[in-house]
């Protein structure tokens, strides 16, 4: 009788250890990134009265089960609950949310242990670090390089570091963006395949299509570039370039620098020839600023220039080089990547932030505001990048907590801690009768 006073009594602090876990899921139930918690019982070793027997054949006798009593319950586990809540956009580009499996890195100061978030309701401080709401910084990487193919790669194989858009050991100072001069046009499109051609050219023939772009030198000045083009032939066009010398004449009208580069040649279905000897198809064209700025060596690439029956029409698609700019904005893309945007129109990485792993998620062990710390069963954390978190500006992800499923468990248990009032008041009602046949 007294093992089913103790089996009552575990009944009732599992339930309240229940009901205290689902009181606060249905406290955080708009808790930027909670992740809700669940109760799992288990019963209490067994008092075995008698062990089991094996049938006998000889005799004929039967086997026997065993018999048990068992005592009582108790909580075999609180587990996190590690799905995806749900996104809320907010507008706010430094508000990210993450998609799958991560955590955000985070850590106070330089020297602190680092911590573990799903809650990204990051700002800007005065300085230009990126923290969270309570001050914390948030950890990623700085330094990166251009691929062939033009692409930001950064770093990820080196430690994280803590995010700065303002400045950082690898870029400077990137309030500022300095001026890079122009060093390289690539042109596309068509040249009109059924021009007249000339015969004798000379310097007052008149371009039959003319491109003009924009270039900069090392501190940033504009320079007007217009390339020419004359139907020299039937698959040929001469090409030169002119720009503003800096004088002018008795009028005051600007005197234009000419520089011929040569010609461009075209096979009988329009496309370009690439002959390096006879007719290149990039040319290199030096200019020497009157700013005092250094030489500009600019690279002309056509090898993406054809022609055809249309109008003539050719651009310069790709050209790099810029004045300097200072910073407006930021864009934070899927990978992580801050972009900063500049008032001359460029933009240019700032950093990218990191994505913490971890091999058991769910063994992570809370330390309250929304930060995680590792433990043993977690594992370390492995530098990681978007792959198994894609990040989303503008939004933070909501509690995952699930009210309807909160409150069918609220009544189940209730209802199991009654039932175990009920068993205690009856088992004490039952030992009350015991002691009175003694009167």
């Amino acid at each position: 009788m007294m093992r089913a006073l103790f089996a009552g009594v575990s009944g009732l602090q599992a339930h309240q250890k229940k009901m205290d876990v689902i009181g606060n899921n249905i406290a955080n139930v708009n808790t930027v990134a909670y992740k809700a918690s669940r109760v799992t019982f288990s019963d209490v070793l067994s008092q075995t009265l008698s062990k089991a027997t094996a049938a006998n054949s000889d005799s004929g006798v039967g086997g026997t089960n065993p018999k048990q009593i068992g005592l009582g319950v108790g909580v075999a586990s609180i587990d996190m609950l590690m799905t995806d809540g749900g996104t809320e956009s907010t507008g706010n580009t430094t508000d990210l949310s993450l998609e799958g499996d991560g955590f955000f890195i985070v850590r106070n100061g330089v020297t602190g242990s680092y911590m573990f978030t799903r809650a990204g309701d990051f700002t800007v401080d005065e300085k230009g670090n990126l923290v969270t709401s309570d001050g914390m910084n948030v950890y990623g990487w700085s330094s990166y390089s251009t691929n062939a193919e033009g692409d930001y790669e950064f770093d990820t194989d080196n430690e994280v570091e803590a995010i700065n858009i303002y400045a950082d050991a690898y870029n400077g100072n990137k309030k500022i963006l300095s001026a890079q001069a122009t060093e390289n046009v690539v042109f596309s499109g068509s040249l009109d395949s059924s021009e007249e051609a000339i015969e004798d050219i000379d310097d007052d023939t008149e371009p039959q299509y003319t491109t003009s772009m924009t270039v900069y030198d090392s501190l940033g000045n504009e320079h007007e570039l217009t390339v020419n083009y004359i139907k020299s032939d039937t698959n040929t066009w001469d090409c030169y370039v002119t720009y503003d010398s800096g004088e002018t004449d008795t009028e005051g009208d600007a005197i234009l620098t000419r520089v011929d580069i040569g010609e461009l040649q075209f096979d009988e279905y329009g496309d370009i020839v690439e002959d390096d000897t006879s007719y290149p198809t990039t040319q290199v064209l030096t200019i020497t600023p009157t700013t005092g700025a250094t030489d500009l060596e600019i690279t002309l690439d056509f090898t993406n220039l054809s022609t055809g029956a249309d109008d003539s029409s050719v651009e310069a698609g790709e050209i790099d080089g810029y004045s300097s700019g200072t910073l407006e904005d930021i864009s934070i893309d899927s990978n992580g990547i801050i972009m900063g945007v500049y008032s001359n129109g460029s933009q240019q990485p700032l950093g990218m932030i990191g994505i913490a792993q971890f091999a058991n998620s769910s063994g992570l062990q809370k330390t309250g505001s929304g930060y995680y710390s590792a433990t043993a069963n977690s594992g370390q954390f492995t530098n990681g990048v978007s792959a198994n978190g894609a990040i989303s500006s503008g939004t933070l992800e909501m509690s995952n907590v699930d009210l309807s499923y909160e409150f069918s468990q609220m009544i189940t248990t209730q209802r199991g801690f009654q039932a175990n009032s009920t068993l205690i008041t009856t088992a004490d009602e039952m030992l009350e009768t015991l002691i009175n046949m003694k009167r």
